[in-house]
């Protein structure tokens, strides 16, 4: 399918690559913000979110991939920097290995390279809180605009299962053709022992732990996530 998109600015251009359960127009605000003044910033809702009206699911990152691609294709955009966080994170990881001709580069963040000894507990965790969130009367009513069309909620259902993260696809990287920017927040400790994990794997990996930060890097540390990424792109036209 293709994408609900939006495009911002003029140049090369980034393709950005929400997290779970938000948008194009909802993540990577600040960046995109700050983008779109020397490059061409592409924000898809990928499928069962926003405007991208699915309830196909249950593949949902196998046909993500093929969403990105035949978005690319409709935008005719060849060759994107393709930047994702957590789901987007995963989404750009398995498209960057399905297109490598498509990717410039590929910029991860919020994945975990290793299913971590506690996860059991962990997810127990997760599970909680996202069932605390759908007694959120205020936070139902916003997810439901912002997801208009798609039952959102087929998310949490699919999350509830432990095996749901596909650690067979995040373990091991070495694969990857285009240059990877790894970017993870010191406070998430799997996410940090990741950025060791894929430094021993790829020859042309970069790798920055930011401080002051957890899952999502770029909401938290938002200008030092920005310049690093732009420091990333320039150094690549080197």
């Amino acid at each position: 399918m293709i994408l609900h998109t939006k495009t911002i600015g003029a140049g090369e251009p980034i393709l950005f690559l929400h997290t779970g359960l938000q948008t194009g127009e909802t993540d990577f605000l600040e960046q995109q913000a700050y983008f779109k003044e020397s490059y061409q910033v592409v924000v898809p809702d990928l499928r069962g979110h926003g405007q991208s009206t699915s309830d196909e699911l249950n593949n949902f990152l196998s046909d993500s991939v093929k969403d990105v691609h035949e978005t690319l294709e409709a935008l005719e955009l060849p060759r994107v920097h393709v930047v994702g966080c957590s789901l987007g994170g995963m989404v750009a990881l398995q498209f960057a290995r399905a297109y490598p001709a498509q990717v410039k580069s590929v910029t991860l963040s919020g994945i975990t390279a290793e299913k971590p000894h506690d996860w059991l507990a962990l997810h127990e965790e997760d599970v909680a809180h996202q069932q605390q969130l759908l007694q959120d009367e205020k936070m139902v009513a916003y997810m439901n605009q912002l997801h208009r069309g798609t039952n959102w909620r087929i998310f949490l259902d699919l999350a509830q299962d432990p095996d749901w993260y596909p650690f067979n696809e995040t373990e091991d990287i070495s694969d990857l053709e285009p240059p990877v920017f790894f970017l993870v927040g010191e406070a998430q400790t799997g996410e940090v022992a990741s950025a060791s994990i894929y430094q021993k794997q790829l020859p042309h990996i970069h790798v920055g732990i930011v401080p002051f930060a957890g899952h999502n890097v770029h909401l938290e540390q938002t200008e030092m996530y920005t310049r690093l990424l732009e420091h990333f792109f320039n150094s690549l036209e080197e």
